[in-house]
């Protein structure tokens, strides 16, 4: 069974930077893609990221390209997300969750971890 834990959360001003952390375990995750999605009070989960665990490649939702990035150390079974530039439109609760394709998530969701951009 796989089991994603989320953290790296918090609050920061506008402008700042966070990295958030999804550690994964359970099985292997070749050929599966680790998303990033975000959900903010009142509206629905948004694909943030993604990265895929074998080939490293990486998508990313048009609101954070150039801000946002997503990397792997596969040897921690873990996959970063690392926020610059942050904006009070990014606060949300984030979430991890592996999947066959990027964007389009799979299975059961974790506790997230909060992220908060004060102006």
């Amino acid at each position: 069974q796989v089991q994603l834990v989320e953290s790296g959360g918090g609050l920061v001003q506008a402008g700042g930077s966070l990295r958030l952390s999804c550690a994964a375990s359970g099985r292997t995750f070749n050929n599966y893609v680790i998303n990033w999605f975000r959900q903010a009070p009142g509206k629905e989960r948004e694909f943030v990221a993604a990265i895929s665990w074998s080939v490293y490649n990486k998508y990313y939702a048009d609101s954070v390209k150039g801000r946002f990035t997503i990397a792997s150390d596969n040897a921690k079974n873990t996959v970063y997300l690392q926020m610059n530039s942050l904006k009070p439109e990014d606060t949300a609760v984030y979430y991890c969750n592996s999947s066959p394709a990027p964007s389009v998530p799979k299975g059961s969701w974790g506790q997230g971890t909060q992220v908060t951009v004060s102006s």
